[in-house]
């Protein structure tokens, strides 16, 4: 049996590397997708095992900046883990993991982040669910509480230097949103054919205001007919609007598109506001999944470079089995304007798992859901609703409008 070794990537191994995951993954590879995948991958900070020249399995990660309670913050974004069915059950995935993790701790990053294929998976590994989103399907025509009119719009290509800006704005004050710069904008816009199941290429429609462009709409249609009788689909990519009214109007213009029986977009916030919006919110078919998980490599430093919602004092005592680094007792000293967390011996006031300070991290998942759930335990009457008022914003509920 030849020796499994684990090295980081070169720009020519990654075509390798992607058949990984085409393996992994089930699904085909196409030499359109790969050109833009390749164009946001850092090969110094993606990994293969490989068995012999081959390479059996990866894991890798971005360097990507996500909006945070308190601002913008470095945060790896995991992606690219699989390994070929043909080597699966010998700890690969169990070593990739320990490899990432060790290094990103050694370079400074402190908070990982990804997008689960399976969540049983990366729970083993410290990650908690941070951020929630809806599948939402809506009948076309649905009527809205308040009339809006669909006025001020305009349909373009998808272009991201108009749209750059609009997404900007909203990101740097949406928790769970990930800067977008040049290199990302293709990533999103990529609209290949093969991926369009009988729909129409991509569109853009932006919404108008008094000060410029305020929204913008990604969405294409799937014309359908039964017995001579419209049932087309609008299916929407990403909706950002800077103010609520930009956002209706969007809503209301995806909403009536002539000859469709309904609208779906498959990721939306949880608490989007289209579902205040209809007449009759029962209309909507939400269903709820996750969106991000989060992974404090460093709890310390995570805790430290985020903001609360309320003064808080408290003393956790944190597991780690796989971050043996982060055991132990921390007190955590912050409020709405920055805090400390270090290490201490007193007396602890709240027991939980690293998977629990990672879920409760962008404030979408409480700690008193997890205490629930027999994840945390109060030690101290009274700590859990501090810790659980402290963690949470305030805001919108963090969610990540793209998967990477």
């Amino acid at each position: 049996m030849t020796a499994l070794t684990t090295r980081t990537l070169a720009a020519d191994d990654l075509e390798a590397a992607a058949l990984v995951l085409e393996h992994a993954f089930g699904g085909p590879n196409h030499p359109d997708d790969q050109a833009v995948e390749f164009s946001v991958v850092e090969p110094a900070r993606f990994y293969g095992t490989y068995d012999g020249v081959a390479p059996v399995a990866i894991a890798g990660s971005f360097d990507l900046t996500v909006t945070v309670p308190g601002g913008a913050r470095q945060v790896a974004g995991v992606t690219w883990v699989g390994v070929k069915p043909t080597h699966r059950r010998r700890g690969l995935l169990t070593g990739l993991m320990r490899r990432q993790l060790d290094d990103l701790r050694a370079a400074g990053e402190a908070v990982a982040a990804l997008w689960a294929a399976e969540g049983a998976i990366y729970q083993r590994f410290g990650y908690g669910p941070a951020a929630w989103d809806v599948s939402l399907k809506v009948p076309s025509g649905a009527a809205f509480a308040a009339p809006v009119a669909a006025t001020g719009l305009r349909l373009t290509e998808p272009d991201a230097a108009v749209l750059g800006p609009i997404y900007d704005e909203v990101a740097e004050r949406s928790l769970g949103w990930t800067a977008r710069g040049p290199q990302w904008w293709p990533f999103r816009l990529h609209d290949p054919e093969h991926r369009r199941a009988g729909a129409t290429s991509l569109r853009a429609v932006l919404a108008d205001g008094p000060e410029g462009t305020e929204g913008y709409a990604l969405y294409s249609t799937d014309p359908k007919w039964s017995g001579g009788v419209p049932g087309g689909v609008v299916r929407v990519r990403e909706l950002v609007a800077t103010t609520p009214e930009a956002r209706a109007r969007l809503w209301r213009y995806l909403l009536d598109l002539d000859l469709m029986d309904r609208v779906e977009a498959w990721s939306v916030a949880p608490d989007e506001p289209l579902l205040h919006l209809l007449a009759e919110p029962r209309s909507a078919v939400p269903t709820l999944k996750d969106n991000l998980w989060v992974r404090l490599v460093d709890v310390p430093t995570a805790l430290a470079t985020r903001c609360y919602a309320i003064d808080v004092d408290l003393v956790l005592e944190v597991t780690d089995e796989f971050c043996p680094w982060n055991a132990g007792r921390w007190r955590l000293k912050g409020g709405p304007h920055g805090a400390t967390c270090t290490s201490t011996t007193d007396a602890a006031e709240l027991q939980l798992r690293v998977a629990d300070l990672g879920a409760a991290y962008l404030g979408g998942t409480t700690l008193a859901a997890r205490a629930a759930a027999g994840h945390v335990v109060e030690l101290r009457p009274g700590a859990l609703t501090e810790a659980t008022v402290a963690f949470g914003w305030g805001a919108a509920a963090p969610y990540c409008p793209m998967v990477f």
